[in-house]
């Protein structure tokens, strides 16, 4: 059954970004007062008025030393490790219809805890456990004044970013069009469930996007999900849309017929309400980026930290109330999924340049309220002893493919053969030995510790990383936080409490119901 129609209802769009930093045992610290550079807060008595929720998709405890180690040394500090008070965060879902835990969550569950306050099922978004609609803090953003924005290395549809500004029973209901398998879940015999009198919960994703203006500023990738009638139902609302959507005098959306935006459109834009998608998929990994010609296309997306400065100052002052904006790095996830170390520990780094720039504007501003965490930890990735290996890897590593831009079409670093060593490797996997399908062993690299002559994939670089899996885990993510209020986020908490503590943050008091 198709939804019932193109919604125009206008939603609240709120920002946050995110950056995964708290892993299971992580101490929860705070200094003894905000701090300014050391210096208090300035400005308007300490005041809110802004909220930049920072998110690095996947991104465990270990991601954030071993990004640390690679790129800064054991001294060394990321800059999302500069930020004050530190705390953790526990991630469960819970499993469909019930209050029952399911211990390891993936990406749409955990936004939903943080963007709606409620714990829900894997891969549902902007609903309860029981399908239920559920308000999101963009939404109520949005409607109450503030000026918002949803920035993500992702498809703009993809899970993080979507829990902000859309309602569906799947997240794989992204369009461009419906589908039963796509839209609705399944009953316990394999069928699907009725369709939900609430037809917004069976609208694709890019079409609640187009027409529910939660957010002023909408930057990231995805392209391909969106149909020529979205830009002009965009367009009708105020948006300045970068790019093309398609020709609509096409019989469909091809990539011949749309236009990616570009980071010089980007630059160039003054618009306050803008939509920029930058890859017809997700946009491309910075490592596979760097390697690509110069005349490439992929070399004309922006970085997430481009993308993170030009949202701040398209929000800054839209309203007198101030702004919310989430900032999703989601490569991590993906690079993880795949077991890619050094594409990880790359993605590590871009999402920290974002934090950055969040974390300079709010020491300028004075009143705002900067917010790095994850939604989960993804393939159990490890910091393991020099000259040690590991045998415990899956049989299959997934590939992490996405057939909409090449620069991200690149396989596992391990085999796929299905072999499984019985015993303990021998040898570095991204060294001599790693065509032995048996040879599961370390990625290795170099930090700045290292003597000068020290390369990556050698046995004397001292960074030695491996998996534990392809898939997400259950451990608790870091939290840091900086600004008016932050003292709220040292602490040991739940995700759903993150909303909570935000929607104060935001409102000066806390939630209804």
């Amino acid at each position: 059954m198709r939804p019932m129609g193109r919604h125009k209802r206008r939603k609240a769009l709120t920002v946050v970004a995110l950056a995964s930093a708290v892993a299971a045992g992580s101490a929860v610290t705070a200094n003894s007062a905000p701090q300014h550079d050391g210096h208090p807060f300035p400005g308007r008595g300490g005041q809110i008025h802004n909220v930049i929720y920072l998110l690095g998709d996947g991104m465990g405890r270990t991601h954030v030393t071993a990004g640390r180690e690679r790129y800064y040394g054991a001294q060394g500090k990321l800059n999302m490790e500069r930020l004050p008070y530190t705390g953790a965060v526990a991630t469960y879902a819970v499993e469909k219809g019930t209050n029952q835990p399911a211990l390891v969550t993936d990406s749409a569950s955990s936004a939903t805890a943080w963007s709606s306050g409620v714990k829900t099922y894997n891969a549902a978004l902007g609903v309860d456990a029981y399908e239920k609609r559920r308000a999101t803090l963009m939404e109520q953003a949005k409607k109450a004044g503030f000026a918002t924005g949803n920035v993500s290395t992702a498809e703009i549809t993809d899970a993080t970013p979507a829990a902000q500004f859309s309602h569906v029973l799947l997240r794989g209901c992204q369009g461009p069009v419906y589908s039963d398998a796509a839209c609705l879940p399944k009953n316990a015999d394999g069928s699907y469930e009725k369709a939900p009198a609430d037809k917004t919960l069976i609208t694709p994703v890019a079409e609640q996007i187009a027409r529910n203006g939660t957010a002023d500023v909408v930057l990231g990738g995805g392209l391909a999900r969106f149909e020529p009638d979205d830009q002009k139902a965009l367009q009708a609302q105020g948006y300045q849309v970068l790019g093309s959507f398609g020709d609509p005098s096409l019989p469909a959306q091809t990539a011949a017929s749309q236009k990616v935006a570009t980071k010089a459109d980007l630059d160039a834009v003054k618009g306050k309400k803008v939509v920029g998608l930058f890859n017809r998929g997700n946009l491309t990994v910075e490592q596979a980026k760097a390697g690509l010609p110069a005349n490439a296309p992929q070399k004309q997306e922006p970085t997430l930290a481009d993308m993170a400065k030009k949202s701040i100052d398209l929000l800054d002052g839209r309203s007198k109330k101030g702004f919310f904006l989430q900032i999703e790095g989601a490569q991590i996830d993906k690079r993880s999924h795949a077991n890619d170390a050094s594409q990880t520990l790359a993605e590590v780094k871009a999402f920290d340049d974002a934090v950055k720039a969040a974390y300079d504007f709010a020491k300028k501003d004075g009143h705002t309220l900067v917010i790095v965490t994850a939604d989960h930890e993804c393939a159990g990735f490890n910091i393991i002893e020099k000259g040690t290996y590991t045998n415990a890897e899956a049989v299959a590593p997934p590939a992490n493919t996405d057939a909409g831009n090449p620069a991200n079409n690149s396989t596992p670093s391990r085999p796929t053969s299905g072999a499984k060593d019985p015993a303990r490797s021998s040898g570095i996997l991204n060294g001599s030995g790693s065509g032995d399908a048996k040879n599961f062993a370390p990625a290795t690299f170099r930090t700045p510790d290292d003597p000068a002559n020290v390369k990556d994939g050698t046995p004397e670089a001292s960074l030695w990383l491996t998996y534990l899996s392809g898939n997400h885990t259950g451990a608790d993510v870091p939290i840091y936080a900086y600004g008016p209020g932050a003292e709220r986020f040292a602490a040991s908490q739940i995700n759903t409490e993150l909303y909570g503590k935000m929607y104060r943050s935001l409102f000066g008091t806390a939630p209804r119901g």
